[in-house]
């Protein structure tokens, strides 16, 4: 899939106020709108057009816009986060996403965090967390099915969302943890392991057959050399400090 067009939001200034169960101190605000405008640039670089939009003070978690919404090329779904405190932050993505979708919203009862929501080509995976639930999941499959997606749900022990342990790499290749590579619907990938002192660089993006990782993880950036795709490795330990990933500071199509 190539990927045009990309959403983000600047990190506010009340962004170490959110959510988290990272125990990792709290995030510099400035520090982490440089690390996000380092990620803003590489996404040019990569060809995407870029829509930003401005910070919410009121919604410290807003940055992670992928939490938002589900886009594929025919739909967006805007999801009901799964988070209370979160759930005001669908209302001003809604309307962006309708200059490029026909955008759906979940029902009462769904709830869904982009966070948990894994395409790979027409395959859907969806981690049921605290943050998705089986509800979430059913309104997902009612609207992808239509286009001939599939969606598999998977429990999510560890970790706040799936894509906090599994991503998509390209080349039919998985980058996980070794408890979720044991389990049964990803067995048809190919799987870099990462060892348990790096799992946070399981949260790898694939974009425009280019590979975005973490800096610092040196065992999971020489796996992912094998692949044989560029790499580009970015700061993000501020983000990390609120669970924060590369893949959920934008929505992606």
């Amino acid at each position: 899939m190539h990927y045009t067009q990309a959403i983000c939001r600047v990190p506010s200034d009340t962004c170490a106020q959110g959510l988290s169960t990272a125990s990792l101190g709290s995030p510099d605000p400035e520090r982490t709108r440089t690390q996000f405008d380092a990620y803003v640039r590489t996404l040019l670089g990569l060809g995407l057009t870029v829509t930003l939009l401005p910070a919410q003070s009121a919604f410290p978690d807003s940055h992670f816009v992928e939490d938002t919404a589900v886009v594929g090329p025919e739909f967006a779904l805007l999801t009901h986060p799964g988070a209370p405190s979160r759930r005001g932050e669908t209302a001003t993505i809604a309307p962006v996403l309708a200059r490029f979708r026909t955008v759906t919203e979940m029902g009462a009862g769904a709830h869904m965090d982009g966070g948990d929501v894994l395409m790979v080509h027409k395959r859907f995976f969806v981690g049921l967390t605290g943050r998705t639930n089986e509800a979430g999941a059913r309104a997902l499959a009612q609207l992808v099915e239509t286009f001939g997606y599939s969606v598999q749900t998977i429990g999510v022990s560890d970790g706040l969302h799936l894509k906090s342990l599994v991503n998509y790499v390209g080349r039919n290749t998985l980058v996980l943890n070794e408890a979720m590579a044991r389990h049964p619907a990803l067995q048809d990938f190919e799987h870099i392991v990462v060892a348990q002192e790096e799992e946070y660089a399981g949260n790898t993006l694939w974009i425009n057959d280019t590979l975005l990782t973490p800096r610092g993880f040196p065992d999971t950036l020489a796996q992912l050399q094998r692949i044989g795709l560029p790499i580009i490795t970015l700061d993000t330990d501020e983000i990390r400090k609120m669970d924060g990933g590369l893949t959920c500071l934008s929505l992606r199509f």
